[in-house]
């Protein structure tokens, strides 16, 4: 991928605040540094999980670990670290700036109900 988001000294201010380091107990994760550029890659494009691109990892390990992070507050604690570069200011992610699908617009369920005209049945 040509297109990475996170410079050296960037991630050198994250990878202290993740979990699944070479330097901790248990299992390690795979790559990283990846996994948060795959993370961002579906922030900054507000694509599905499926169609995060194949050079991240598989979509469905990807999600199951975001899961993960976002469960045990990793997510938060990077937003808070980064909080102050004016450069991850994207980042920074409210319902004010997330477009919902059009279909959560707020209309009645059940869809649009189209009734005959009067005018059909007079003719």
């Amino acid at each position: 991928m040509d297109r990475l988001v996170l410079s050296d000294a960037a991630w050198e201010r994250m990878a202290p605040l993740i979990i699944g380091r070479p330097d901790q107990k248990g299992s390690t994760g795979r790559d990283n540094r990846m996994f948060v550029e795959g993370v961002l890659w579906i922030v900054r494009t507000g694509s599905p999980w499926r169609d995060l691109p194949e050079a991240f990892g598989d979509w469905n390990s990807v999600f199951r670990r975001f899961s993960r992070w976002s469960t045990k507050g990793v997510w938060l604690r990077i937003f808070e670290a980064m909080s102050d570069d004016p450069d991850f200011e994207y980042l920074i992610v409210d319902s004010t700036i997330v477009r919902a699908h059009q279909h959560a617009a707020g209309s009645k369920k059940g869809g649009l109900k189209i009734k005959r005209s009067g005018a059909r049945a007079a003719a």
